[in-house]
């Protein structure tokens, strides 16, 4: 068999030019000693690709066995953050990540941000069934007689890294392809807030001296948030809706007795909610939506006070539309929390 004449780039690029030039590509393949037939096919590759060189990797790819692209998702399912190259690695010869990547595509797996969620533990998912079974046949109306509170920290600048996990798309929030969170200090701002069903409640900016003891206290919390905002607007809402129920979740200052000997005493039910449940609290979404309004702004805080006016404006433009839409998805969020069967959800 006769072996193929390997063409060198200058004289293909000459061959171009000239042609480009004018010249008929039989009287330019002449020229430069090169067959018709090729001449031909060369040019026509030139105005397909816009360029006279072989594709990188181009002809027949090698061949994988199915047992092998079956080992594949294996281990990419086994360990789903290790990168589609040091699976190929593993395969002697070894399988370049560009066939990892089209075998996982093929089955349905794709590279993908892993979602952050809180740590779970065991006893946090049976208690979080347990109050989704307890709350399975709840109606709007009784989810409208809760006062949902929560304190949240506004971080300006806070940029978190990013990891990939290799899933479906319907596997977004499986424990191997999320990635736990916990709590850690940075510079912040820290509010508290409540909202109810059609009512955006008082948010204020909690003061304390940070520190050894500097924390949000007991004596703080119903210093701050109890007497001067709670009292008020849980009393207007009871009047308006009948009996509401408060929750909060499970900081020291809120389980404290102090705290608890307070809400006795002015005749405030609890609302008791789990623990590691962020999901299950509709001021969560609004924490949200607050700090993604302070993030909008053209210019980002540089001082504590800019911060303050930030937060407090962003609060302002928040409607009951905005706070509606999260309360009545509860009856979702409980399903779903049960068919979870106490894990994490999407909310």
């Amino acid at each position: 068999m006769p072996r193929r004449t390997v063409l060198d780039s200058p004289r293909k690029n000459r061959f171009i030019g000239t042609v480009l030039a004018g010249k008929p590509v039989a009287a330019a393949a002449k020229m430069y000693g090169i067959k018709p037939t090729t001449a031909h096919d060369l040019f026509h590759k030139y105005k397909e690709t816009g360029t006279t060189h072989h594709r990188t990797g181009a002809g027949r790819p090698k061949s994988i066995s199915p047992r092998a692209e079956r080992r594949v998702c294996y281990l990419a399912l086994r360990a789903r953050r290790m990168p589609f190259r040091e699976i190929g690695k593993l395969f002697n010869p070894p399988i370049s990540a560009s066939s990892v990547r089209r075998i996982l595509a093929q089955a349905g797996y794709h590279r993908r941000k892993a979602r952050t969620v809180f740590y779970l533990t065991a006893v946090h998912r049976a208690r979080r069934l347990e109050w989704a079974l307890e709350h399975a046949n709840w109606t709007d109306v009784e989810w409208s007689r809760v006062i949902w509170s929560d304190e949240a920290y506004i971080v300006v600048g806070d940029n978190a890294g990013q990891i990939f996990v290799t899933r479906r798309a319907d596997e977004i929030y499986n424990d191997e392809c999320v990635v736990e969170k916990f709590k850690q200090s940075s510079f912040r701002v820290m509010i508290w807030g409540c909202i109810m069903k059609g009512r955006k409640g008082p948010m204020t900016v909690l003061r304390y001296p940070g520190g050894p003891g500097g924390g949000m206290t007991a004596v703080r919390y119903r210093e701050q948030v109890l007497e001067p905002l709670l009292l008020e607007f849980h009393q207007e809402m009871s009047e308006e809706r009948g009996l509401v129920a408060f929750q909060q979740d499970g900081a020291g200052s809120h389980r404290a007795g102090v705290t608890q000997k307070w809400l006795r005493d002015h005749l405030i039910d609890r609302f008791l909610h789990p623990a590691a449940s962020p999901d299950m609290s509709p001021i969560e979404n609004v924490w949200h939506v607050l700090k993604e309004k302070v993030r909008a702004r053209p210019r980002t805080p540089t001082t504590q006070e800019e911060l303050e006016e930030a937060v407090r404006e962003a609060w302002d433009e928040i409607s009951e539309h905005d706070i509606d839409k999260y309360v009545r998805s509860m009856q979702k969020r409980v399903q779903d929390l049960i068919q979870a069967k106490g894990g994490h959800t999407k909310y």
